[in-house]
């Protein structure tokens, strides 16, 4: 789909900036393009988890990485908070902007199949290696993109909840940028734009504009691990025939058309 734009906006800048990212999205749809929209929302998941009863976990994985451990208890409130209340409610300000959004997620249609990570390594409080309990979260192994393509053909703006069928029919939580990277890819979409509440790639103070997948390597030593994790995958985007990605901020007016206009640090082929 060749002039598709894939767009993923993590849960903080969503909580930050969401009038600012969906009166942009709808003024691009009514303006003929062809959207993906992908939503994170970590800290609602905590806060409603609270709300609730369950105090959210996270691990240390061996790399430094940090992230969500995702209980049975907690799976209930993600799916939810995630494919529920968030999903629905991005939906409906997008149809009262006059676009025509339809909310799933990765579970519908088999959009998103993943494999349950039975058993994860995490670093201890004292920074010892131990073999624990995978819980309830996915890496993604397929994409199914017969019903979002369908979707998309008959000018609907599918917004996707990062939420994944499992391989023995569960239900699992799956990174939202991981699901943005395996669609744009899948969908050999055009330019894929993962929105923050960073202006983009900083390295000692200083935003990088432009990254090429050969320089890639370079620049993780430089930066901290959730961004590592954003460069890591959009190399395997461009790679995989996304011909641009960008990052930016979503924290200011027509962030989405901005960042396409090369505001953020886009990181492409190169020579």
């Amino acid at each position: 789909m060749i002039n598709l734009i894939v767009v993923k906006v993590g849960g903080r800048a969503l909580k930050l900036g969401m009038d600012y990212v969906l009166s942009d999205l709808a003024r691009l749809w009514r303006g003929g393009e062809e959207l993906v929209l992908i939503h994170g929302g970590g800290d609602y998941v905590t806060e409603y988890c609270r709300r609730l009863g369950v105090e959210p976990r996270f691990v240390i994985s061996p790399s430094g990485v940090r992230s969500r451990y995702t209980s049975l208890e907690e799976l209930e409130v993600y799916v939810m908070v995630m494919a529920g209340k968030l999903n629905k409610e991005i939906v409906s300000k997008l149809v009262r902007l006059g676009v025509k959004a339809v909310g799933l997620s990765g579970v519908d249609a088999s959009l998103l199949l993943a494999s349950r990570k039975k058993r994860i390594i995490v670093v201890d409080e004292r920074g010892r290696r131990r073999v624990i309990e995978g819980g309830y979260t996915g890496k993604i192994r397929e994409v199914n993109l017969e019903f979002l393509k369908l979707l998309i053909s008959n000018k609907y703006l599918p917004v996707v909840a990062p939420l994944a069928i499992g391989t023995e029919g569960e239900l699992l939580n799956v990174d939202a940028d991981q699901a943005a990277y395996n669609l744009a890819k899948e969908l050999r979409a055009s330019k894929l734009v993962i929105l923050t509440d960073v202006d983009g790639v900083i390295i000692n103070g200083e935003l990088i504009k432009e990254i090429t997948i050969n320089e890639i390597n370079e620049v993780i030593s430089k930066v901290g691990t959730g961004m590592n994790r954003k460069l890591i995958m959009a190399k395997e985007a461009v790679e995989g025939g996304v011909n641009e990605v960008i990052i930016a901020s979503a924290l200011r007016n027509e962030p989405v058309a901005l960042a396409l206009n090369g505001l953020g640090t886009v990181i492409k082929r190169g020579d």
